[in-house]
């Protein structure tokens, strides 16, 4: 009796352990289960007018010695960056970006060393943050010795509204171009699976430059324009076909 009783209860455990399995398997096979899908991509774009600037300015010097070459330059770049601070710019947006020396040599017609001297280089970046001033700004560094302004780039400081609504026309765009194909195609357009997005932006670059071992200003304020930043949005979106 007690073997049977047994037998009985090693069956029972089988059973249990099979349907399990069983169980498990049909899960599997429904996540398995192939869905026909539409893909499409959505752009938006919104103009915005800039409100501030950016200005790399190159100060270069020579001098018979390091010591002498680094003195000079220091000269050259404290007069821009007093010039700077009278036309309103704060010293937390001054900013070193580089600062180099390196060793030159003069050579005669026959290609042999008749004189060695040191050149530092300064590269200063600047945030202008009132654009209204720009011009003024750059015509005060040109007379106070900077011998390099390699142009200036313009930017918005807040972005957020107008990236907010280009999303939304690239998401308008995308359902558009998602109905359309689903009518030509003639089917029924489901569920949205899933939605990415990411976001551009170009900034205008206006080529102010000007070179040489002495600098040079302007006699009148240069106007610069600014131009408008473009905001791209793309958005992809994966939808079910019912």
């Amino acid at each position: 009796m007690k073997k049977i009783k047994s037998a009985v209860l090693v069956l029972g455990v089988f059973l249990f352990i099979l349907s399990s399995c069983s169980g498990s398997g049909v899960s599997l096979s429904g996540q398995n289960t192939e869905v026909a899908m539409i893909t499409v991509t959505g752009s938006g774009q919104v103009y915005m007018v800039p409100d501030m600037g950016y200005i790399n300015i190159g100060v270069r010097s020579q001098g018979a010695t390091v010591a002498e070459a680094i003195a000079i330059n220091n000269g050259q770049a404290q007069a821009i960056q007093t010039a700077l601070v009278e036309q309103g710019v704060e010293e937390k947006d001054i900013q070193t970006s580089n600062f180099s020396v390196y060793q030159q040599t003069d050579y005669d017609y026959q290609g042999d060393p008749v004189s060695v001297f040191y050149s530092v280089e300064n590269t200063v970046y600047v945030t202008v943050r009132e654009l209204e001033n720009l011009s003024d700004v750059l015509d005060a560094i040109a007379k106070s010795g900077a011998n390099n302004i390699y142009g200036v780039n313009f930017d918005v400081r807040d972005k957020s509204e107008a990236k907010s609504t280009a999303r939304k026309l690239a998401v308008q765009s995308a359902q558009a171009q998602a109905e359309e194909l689903a009518q030509a195609a003639g089917v029924e357009l489901g569920d949205l699976i899933s939605i990415t997005s990411s976001s551009t932006s170009a900034t205008p670059f206006y080529d102010y430059g000007i070179g040489g071992k002495g600098g040079g200003g302007m006699a009148e304020s240069v106007p610069v324009a600014s131009g408008q930043i473009p905001i791209n949005v793309q958005v992809e979106m994966i939808f079910a076909i019912q």
